[in-house]
C-alpha cells in the first residue's frame, strides 16, 4: 500500500509544482509585455489629435507570442495599471480620462485585438498567416479608435478617418511586417511563451 501511495503522491507534488512554475511564468510574461506597452507609448512622435508611437506594436507581439488569454491579460494589466494612476499613457498620461479624449478608442481596443491575434496566429503557421492575423487585429483597433476619436472628440468621421486611420496607415504597415517578422522568426523555437 504504500509503496503505490509514494509514487502517486510525488506525482501529485511534482504536477502542482509544475503548474506553480508554469503560472509564474505566464505571469511574468503577462507583466513583460504590459511593460513593453508602456514603454512603447512614451516613444512617441507626437502629432494631433493622435501621436504615433510604438504600443500597436507590442500588443501584436504579446498577442502572437502569449496567445489568446495571455495577451489580451497584458493589454488589461497595462490598461489597469495606467487607469489607477500610474504614467504609462501616452506623453506620461494616466487615469480614466484617457478612456474618453482622442486616444481612447485605441487603448480600449488592445485587449480585443489581443484576444483576436492570439487566437488566429495559433490556428496555422506561416509568415502570411501572422502578417493576416496581426492584420486583422489593427483592423479592430484602428475601427475602434477612428469611431471613439469621432465620437468623443472630433464628431466628424471624415476628419477622424483622415486623422486617426490614414495618417497611421505606413507606420503601422511597418510595424505590422516588424512584428510579424520577429515573431516567424523567434515562433519556429517559440511558438507560445513560456515554451
Amino acid at each position: 500500500m504504500e509503496t503505490t501511495t509514494k509514487p502517486f503522491l510525488l506525482s501529485i507534488g511534482t504536477s502542482l509544482e509544475g503548474a506553480k512554475s508554469s503560472a509564474l511564468a505566464q505571469s511574468a510574461w503577462i507583466v513583460f509585455f504590459a511593460a513593453l506597452t508602456a514603454l512603447g507609448a512614451q516613444v512617441q512622435i507626437p502629432h494631433q489629435p493622435v501621436p504615433f508611437t510604438l504600443q500597436t506594436f507590442f500588443v501584436l507581439l504579446s498577442s502572437a507570442f502569449l496567445g489568446s488569454r495571455n495577451g489580451s491579460a497584458s493589454q488589461l494589466l497595462y490598461l489597469g495599471v495606467g487607469l489607477i494612476g500610474a504614467p504609462i499613457f501616452t506623453a506620461g498620461g494616466f487615469g480614466a480620462a484617457r478612456l474618453f479624449g482622442p486616444t481612447g478608442g485605441y487603448l480600449l481596443s488592445f485587449p480585443i485585438a489581443a484576444l483576436l491575434i492570439g487566437y488566429l496566429v495559433q490556428l496555422r503557421d506561416g509568415f502570411v498567416w501572422t502578417l493576416i492575423a496581426m492584420f486583422l487585429g489593427l483592423v479592430v483597433v484602428f475601427t475602434m479608435g477612428t469611431s471613439f476619436l469621432n465620437l468623443f472628440y472630433l464628431h466628424d468621421f471624415k476628419q477622424a478617418f483622415v486623422g486617426g486611420f490614414l495618417i497611421f496607415s505606413w507606420w503601422d504597415v511597418v510595424k505590422l511586417f516588424a512584428a510579424a517578422g520577429i515573431y516567424n522568426e523567434f515562433g519556429k523555437r517559440y511558438r507560445r511563451l513560456p515554451a
